[in-house]
């Protein structure tokens, strides 16, 4: 109802507005005109004036002239003011039309008015009679409540706390029932395709199971090498056991130097070095040096090799070149004692099997067990895990999506995202729980010299250096402009001390820092 009267304010409002402006209007229009019949008064009085001047010259021709002007001065002035009346009329006329309109709407509004009233008493009429009528309902309610706790010895909320324990109770014996259905069909049919998948992967995979040693053993012509692989003063061996970082074990064997060394690529470049100088027969430092070189070379070329021939047998393509060759690395890489490159087959090989028994992606799932431990080529060398240090190598050569994903996941550090990355998973367990395929304590002896030599690599100024001796000896190269002599005893106690507080190891470890300053020149 009080929208009504506001709305109702609103339309007198606006006819007042009207009415006003319309008589405004009339005012500014009729002083206007009187504006204009003044202006037309005062152009008649010159004309006047100038009829009179003209008197004086021809009489007859003001006289006319000044009829002329008179008349003409009338008409304008009349016609002005019939153009004034007739648009005063229009002007009332338009006030009436809104005076009508006014009342009507009024009038309008009174007989909304009223019906709004009369609604608003029947709907306080037709509230009570509701009201009454709930009030009868919720005592017969209350009534029947009561009546019905009566019989049953029970109150509302005990009945339904028995309804809701039997409902529960009902619930769950049967879920538990449908679950323990579902879990033995599920597991009876689970088990058995697995098997089927998992003996089919390995039947089909005829592979050795290869273990790496820590020692080397090189075939020598005669006992009088040996004499001249040591060297006068052990010259000879010393270089050659500080260029390469192996020890060389010459006992009572027969016609044999064992090389020893945990990091399977120094050993290697150790043995192809002492087998051509072995050929060559000219062994001096100088020559020693040489040698050595040159054998890194190849062992370079020989990993390269590698990893072409790993991709070509596991039949993948599009891997980038440089990590071609980081593959290769794996091939003198141990886990356990099992070699990794021929780790790193057979899971490829495993995985492949498994895409194809379950209709996931063939290739990629051999690609992904190819790669899964690629890190491990370069954990020794640089910092992190293995996982990380694979997942970095991938994306930085712009391997796919799922491979990356199942490097990253293949030890359970993050959830795989394809069925490749389990099978990938499955794969490595198969390739490593095979008998005899992993040894324990090789790897924790290798962790433990990587360990020495990363302490070592610590300090600045350390240019290489290599644990030898089977760790009871470890040789740190420093660069002569940057350790004096001073600094290198200093180094020397502060790498033993560190060794100390940080690894155990059954003796003693011997460490030797060695400064050397050369002087090259050429005679031309």
């Amino acid at each position: 109802m009080s929208l009504d009267k506001v709305m109702l304010f609103i339309c007198i409002t606006g006819i007042i507005a009207a009415a006003i402006g319309c008589g405004i209007g009339y005012i500014l229009r009729k002083r206007l005109a009187e504006a204009k019949i003044g202006s037309a008064e005062a152009k008649a009085q010159q004309i006047a004036d100038d009829a009179k001047r003209l008197l004086d010259n021809t009489s007859r021709e003001a006289q006319n002239l000044k009829k002329e002007a008179m008349m003409q001065t009338r008409e304008e002035i009349h016609k002005l003011r019939e153009d004034v009346e007739k648009e005063n009329r229009e002007r009332r006329d338009e006030l009436q039309k809104y005076e009508q309109r006014l009342v009507q709407k009024e009038e309008h509004l009174d007989r909304r008015s009223t019906t709004l009233e009369e609604r608003e008493d029947d709907l306080s009429k037709k509230t009570e009679q509701l009201k009454a009528r709930q009030t009868e309902v919720d005592a017969v309610y209350e009534q029947q409540r009561a009546r019905l706790e009566e019989i049953s010895q029970m109150t509302q909320s005990e009945a339904r706390t028995m309804i809701m324990d039997k409902v529960d109770s009902d619930l769950t014996h049967e879920k538990a029932v449908r679950i323990r259905e579902a879990e033995a069909d599920i597991k009876a049919d689970a088990d058995q395709i697995a098997r089927k998948i998992l003996a089919t992967a390995i039947q089909r995979n005829a592979a050795d199971t290869v273990s790496e040693t820590t020692v080397s053993v090189v075939s020598l012509p005669n006992e009088e090498m040996k004499g001249r692989i040591i060297g006068r003063e052990g010259r000879n061996i010393r270089a050659l056991e500080t260029l390469t970082g192996v020890d060389l074990i010459i006992d009572d064997t027969p016609e044999a130097v064992i090389l020893s060394c945990f990091n399977p690529v120094r050993r290697e470049i150790a043995r192809v070095a002492l087998e051509a100088l072995v050929k060559d027969g000219r062994i001096h430092p100088a020559r020693i040096e040489e040698v050595v070189a040159k054998a890194k070379r190849e062992v370079d070329r020989a990993i390269i090799e590698a990893g072409e021939a790993a991709v070509l047998e596991c039949g993948i393509r599009g891997i980038h070149p440089e990590l071609v060759k980081t593959l290769g690395k794996l091939r003198y890489r141990t886990s356990y004692g099992q070699n990794v490159l021929q780790h790193s087959i057979d899971v490829s090989y495993f995985a492949g099997v498994l895409a194809a028994e379950v209709g996931a992606n063939v290739d990629l799932a051999k690609r992904a067990g190819l790669l899964h431990d690629i890190g491990k080529a370069v954990d020794r060398e640089r910092e992190g895990t293995h996982v990380e240090l694979g997942v970095e190598l991938a994306k930085r050569y712009h391997e796919p999506e799922a491979v990356i994903n199942t490097i990253a996941s293949h030890h359970g550090d993050c959830e795989p995202q394809c069925v490749e990355a389990v099978l990938v998973a499955a794969a490595d367990a198969i390739s490593a729980a095979r008998p005899g395929a992993r040894r324990e304590t090789l790897e924790n002896y290798i962790k433990r010299l990587t360990k020495l030599e990363d302490i070592a690599k610590s300090y600045p100024g350390v240019e290489n250096c290599y644990a030898i001796q089977a760790g009871r000896e470890l040789r740190v190269l420093v660069k002569p402009e940057k350790i004096s002599e001073d600094q290198a005893t200093i180094l020397a106690h502060k790498i033993s001390q560190q060794i100390e507080s940080e690894l155990q190891y059954p003796g003693q470890v011997k460490v030797i820092v060695i400064r050397e300053t050369r002087a090259v020149d050429y005679a031309k």
